[in-house]
């Protein structure tokens, strides 16, 4: 299994022979609210091979209209249920709709939405191929739930939002902690990095280092890897 960083919640994770692209959004400028801090890796026209793709909700930051809209037929998105019909809306031809603890499979590689929670009807996801499993949370707080996560899938490794908003929107680092503690894995990819209030009302705050030492210190045996735009890590 290879994890490559696009950008901001934009993975590319490759594994069982398939191509699976998490939350694609390939914008460089950002919005009236939020700024992009830095392009992604790549362009929609590199991406457009991939044969899965993953929505935890449809803000503007996680879906990309015009890479959905060139997705052949052949490629399903998957998608929040009750946020079915917004996602159409944006592009999505073959669209799957998925409440919690659903499970598909697609070839070699079975992906289950998990509990989420945001401003928005959201999933997160479990990737299992390989005999590996991935877990993408797309935007969510720390919640109870977590604790199944954990203990249904004994995850290899954990994309999660550790990003501290002013108004509490996705986990910040206190919470990414309680949430390494309640899903117990063994890697943590820290994403949602890639953008930036334009207003100080909104202000953001992450530090790398800042969340591996409170992981330390809370004495939680789990390694951090930290991907800029471009970069790849591969679970053996």
């Amino acid at each position: 299994m290879q994890i490559t960083m696009i950008g901001h919640s934009t993975v590319l994770i490759e594994t069982g022979g398939q191509k699976i692209i998490t939350d694609p959004y390939f914008g460089v400028g950002g919005n009236i609210a939020y700024a992009r801090l830095a392009p992604p890796a790549k362009i929609r026209e590199e991406v457009r091979d991939v044969n899965l793709v993953l929505i935890s909700h449809n803000h503007w930051d996680h879906t990309d209209p015009r890479f959905l809209r060139a997705l052949g037929e052949d490629v399903p998105v998957l998608a929040p249920r009750w946020a079915k019909w917004l996602t159409k809306l944006q592009g999505a031809k073959t669209l799957i709709g998925m409440k919690a603890w659903e499970e598909k499979r697609f070839g070699t590689v079975t992906v289950t939405a998990v509990p989420a929670l945001h401003l928005a009807v959201t999933n997160g996801y479990v990737i299992e191929s390989e005999e590996k499993r991935s877990y993408f949370a797309g935007d969510t707080c720390h919640r109870p739930f977590m604790k199944e996560i954990g203990r249904r899938f004994q995850l290899d490794v954990a994309l999660m939002p550790v990003t501290t908003f002013r108004i509490p929107m996705t986990m910040g680092e206190k919470g990414a902690v309680r949430a390494v503690r309640d899903l117990r894995p063994k890697v943590v990819i820290p994403i949602h990095l890639g953008i930036k209030p334009r207003s100080p009302l909104l202000r953001t705050k992450h530090s790398p280092d800042g969340f591996a030492q409170r992981v330390r210190k809370a004495g939680l045996e789990v390694e951090i890897v930290n991907l800029k735009e471009g970069e790849s890590w591969s679970l053996q």
